[in-house]
């Protein structure tokens, strides 16, 4: 495995973990509002952490770190990552994948064979809106709804997120996004921050008024619905 960014401590990206987080390189979803570009679009596949290296790092940092956050891009994409996360529960973490969930097929094998220990999962927008808001075919929007229902069986701590964009989500939106993966114990929306590094500019956040109303409207059906980035 290689990794294009590492950041060696958070205490946001893992809930209740001090962590570090790891960083893949390629995605097969093409969401205007990506805010990691350079893992997407315009990857520098001369730049980037072994898996030795980051290893090695944790087996420095062990008592200090509790876990390891692995995202993206899509880090289903790689073959390497079993074999990966195998060696990082050796040395004792817990592992939280964040995932677009258009690998279901990934993402069970890796919950049935206990190698995560907790699911970020995105949902990109309501399903009228999913393949032109991901730029994605209809065929990984189905692997997408698979993937909700394998995380609702509840067989693993979850969450599901989406990323709220002036352009493309208003309030309807989010109450039907609620509607289709309920029941579930928590909800975020997180706002829209430019990056500086997202594949199509002139985007926008929501001010907090419309966030708030959006919250309500998903709270309606997901009474834990939450927002993040205000």
């Amino acid at each position: 495995m290689q990794f294009s960014g590492f950041q060696k401590l958070t205490l946001l990206d893992y809930p209740e973990k001090t962590a570090c987080t790891l960083f893949t390189a390629g995605c097969n979803f093409r969401c205007p509002f990506c805010h990691n570009a350079a893992l997407v679009t315009h990857i520098d596949n001369t730049n980037y952490f072994s898996e030795e290296y980051v290893l090695d790092y944790l087996k420095k940092r062990a008592g200090i770190l509790d876990g390891v956050c692995i995202t993206g891009g899509e880090p289903l994409m790689h073959q390497g990552l079993f074999d990966f996360i195998k060696k990082v529960k050796e040395l004792g973490y817990s592992v939280k994948l964040d995932t677009n969930g258009s690998y279901p097929e990934k993402l069970s094998a890796l919950i049935d064979s206990g190698l995560v220990d907790y699911v970020a999962m995105d949902i990109k927008n309501s399903p009228e809106k999913y393949l032109l808001t991901a730029d994605c075919s209809e065929e990984y929007f189905e692997k997408v709804k698979q993937s909700v229902n394998i995380l609702k069986q509840g067989k693993i701590d979850f969450e599901f997120r989406t990323t709220v964009v002036r352009e493309y989500h208003e309030i309807e939106d989010i109450k039907k996004i609620a509607e289709w993966i309920a029941p579930v114990n928590k909800y975020f929306l997180q706002n829209f921050i430019d990056s500086g590094d997202i594949i199509k500019n002139n985007l926008s956040a929501h001010n907090r008024e419309t966030l708030e109303f959006m919250r309500s409207a998903a709270g309606d059906t997901i009474p834990n619905t939450q927002i993040r980035g205000i």
